[in-house]
């Protein structure tokens, strides 16, 4: 069984394709379970009930080669170097496919929005952990209202070979089960950590040694 993180341990968080809850992917592409970009991120709490990590200012991007599925071959960040404005603090619970990503603004760093990035539950590494993606998120303000992003693009990154058919389908599936939570006022993560503030020394984390 995996040892619990500890608060202030650097991790490697990585993007990697091919990760599927559905597990549809019937074809082997050279880019399958590879990751397109690294980050290293802070643990901020780590149990059974939940992983919170922390994206600090300025935190590096690496952007490892390969024939990733999109127009330019390129990862849609790639030229990006680092994480720009303040941090960002990340909330999954194990199993679930979506993370709630908490964003702040200005120079009060007042609480801008939560952001519920559909992406396939984390899977632990030896240096972190790894996720995928996809594609779909939905916007929250801090008065609740909501709006749905990037439902559009699903079609897109079927046709480009990113996602099958059927996760695409999947995918739509679920953005409308979460909808419909939003729709009878049910907002199932914990709004405490929007005044949640990082430790003054965490900035600009190093990628653990592997």
């Amino acid at each position: 069984m995996h040892s619990r993180w500890n608060h202030g341990e650097v991790l490697l968080r990585r993007e990697v394709l091919g990760l599927d809850p559905i597990e549809t992917r019937r074809f082997k592409a050279s880019w399958h379970r590879k990751a397109w970009i690294e980050a290293p991120v802070y643990v901020v709490d780590d149990t059974d009930e939940q992983l919170v990590t922390y994206t600090a200012p300025g935190t590096r991007f690496t952007f490892p080669p390969g024939d990733w599925p999109t127009p330019d071959g390129l990862h849609p960040w790639y030229g990006r170097t680092s994480w720009e404005g303040h941090g960002c603090l990340m909330v999954q619970r194990p199993g679930e496919h979506h993370a709630v990503w908490h964003f702040w603004e200005g120079p009060d760093r007042d609480f801008a929005c939560w952001y519920i990035n559909l992406q396939t539950a984390f899977e632990r590494t030896p240096s972190g952990y790894d996720t995928q993606d996809l594609e779909v998120d939905i916007v929250v303000l801090p008065d609740f209202t909501w709006w749905l992003k990037d439902m559009d693009l699903l079609g897109q990154r079927v046709n480009e070979g990113r996602y099958t058919p059927e996760l695409g389908t999947w995918i739509r599936e679920f953005a409308s089960e979460l909808v419909r939570e939003l729709e009878v006022g049910h907002n199932w993560w914990d709004p405490a950590w929007a005044a949640w503030t990082p430790d003054a020394a965490w900035d600009e984390p190093q990628v653990p040694n592997l």
